[in-house]
């Protein structure tokens, strides 16, 4: 609904008319001449014609004239201007599937608006350029075209872009879809069992874990520059390997692919050393002797440290105190040996020396007396 009020200051009873942008006159006064009932008299006085419009159209629009009969006749104009909104909003794509890296066009068209509308676009919270274009029908009406050029990726399934429409006739007047984009598969192994080293006679067991858009319809597993061991048993996305050994060492390859394309995921397979045992430390004290002998066996694993859990074994620590049990006795009957041995040795040099003591003092004696004799005898010979 429109309204138009004609006022007029300092009437001197002059007529008052209304006039439409033909001309014709509306109202006279207060009687409406022409036959259209949309227009109704708000109110009328010496000073002042108002009339309504309702239902107001396009056809409406233009200068309405207020026109008082004096001589000259004395005119005012004002100016409606119609708005009218666009209808709902089309949007179209190009292709209504996309794989991942291909550009895809979107279109939005918003028709019969007066003015010619503005559209926008969103892709969630970010705002995209489209180009626009902007053609006037016949009637004075427009229609405005925008299209969107957008290179998709994997991120892109799902998303939703719209449309909005600015018009002044009109708030909120949107249109949205969703992409959807085809991808190729995202690879992941994970290693199942064991949960930490994989190491000599023990079995190992890897899962292939495969997502794309379509899902995967083929998952296989192979063995980098070498065969897969003869016993490995594939089932499906899993692969298992009983009782490992070093030669099962290389690089395993899980493969995926759909529609799209294939990807790949590699596991570096490293067999370790079976975990050797550790024997607790063992004391022996030994009777007769005036210490301890602590004896420690240290059998160190291949990957010491790695905080690998350790195995004991009572038959090697059996051995073990076997081992050293002999060799203490050993070493106990070596010394007893020596000691004899030498304890004789000692007794031996002990009675010599008694007997070479006096046999010294002996000699002495006899020194002494043929001393004296060869003195005497001296006198003889001489």
């Amino acid at each position: 609904m429109a309204t138009i009020s004609c006022r007029v200051k300092n009437n001197d009873d002059s007529v008052i008319q209304l006039l439409n942008p033909n001309r014709q006159t509306i109202y006279f006064r207060d009687v409406r001449p022409l036959k259209d009932s949309r227009f109704q008299l708000v109110n009328f006085s010496d000073n002042e014609l108002r009339v309504s419009l309702s239902n107001v159209s396009l056809s409406d629009e233009g200068r309405y004239v207020c026109q008082l009969y004096t001589d000259p006749p004395q005119e005012a104009y004002a100016d409606i201007t119609v708005l009218v909104p666009p209808g709902s909003p089309i949007m179209d794509s190009q292709e209504d599937v996309v794989s991942e890296g291909n550009e895809t066009e979107l279109t939005c068209t918003a028709m019969g608006s007066k003015p010619a509308a503005s559209i926008r676009w969103m892709k969630g919270e970010q705002e995209l350029t489209g180009k626009m274009t902007v053609d006037e029908t016949y009637d004075g009406m427009f229609t405005v075209t925008s299209r969107l050029r957008l290179t998709v990726s994997k991120e892109d399934d799902g998303a939703p872009v719209s449309c909005i429409i600015d018009h002044p006739a009109v708030k909120d007047l949107r249109a949205q879809r969703y992409l959807e984009v085809l991808y190729q598969p995202e690879v992941k192994i994970v290693q199942a069992f064991p949960e930490g080293l994989t190491r000599e006679g023990e079995n190992l067991e890897l899962t292939c874990i495969a997502k794309g858009k379509p899902q995967p319809h083929q998952i296989s597993w192979l063995r980098v520059d070498d065969d897969v061991p003869s016993h490995t048993v594939i089932t499906g996305s899993d692969l298992f390997i009983e009782n490992l050994n070093k030669s099962y060492n290389g690089t395993y390859r899980c493969v995926a692919s759909n529609a799209v394309g294939e990807a790949y995921d590699d596991y570096i397979l490293f067999v370790y050393d079976a975990p050797t045992t550790i024997p607790a430390p063992t004391t022996l004290n030994l009777d007769n002797t005036q210490g301890t002998v602590s004896v420690i066996g240290l059998f160190p694993d291949s990957r010491a440290g790695e905080g690998a859990p350790q195995k004991i074994d009572h038959a090697v620590i059996g051995g073990v105190v076997a081992v050293v049990m002999f060799a203490i006795l050993c070493a106990l009957i070596v010394l007893g040996r020596y000691f004899a041995r030498h304890k004789g040795t000692y007794f031996t040099h002990e009675a010599k020396g008694a007997d070479d003591a006096a046999d010294a003092d002996t000699a002495i004696i006899n020194a002494e007396g043929g001393h004296n004799n060869t003195e005497e005898k001296k006198e003889y010979y001489i």
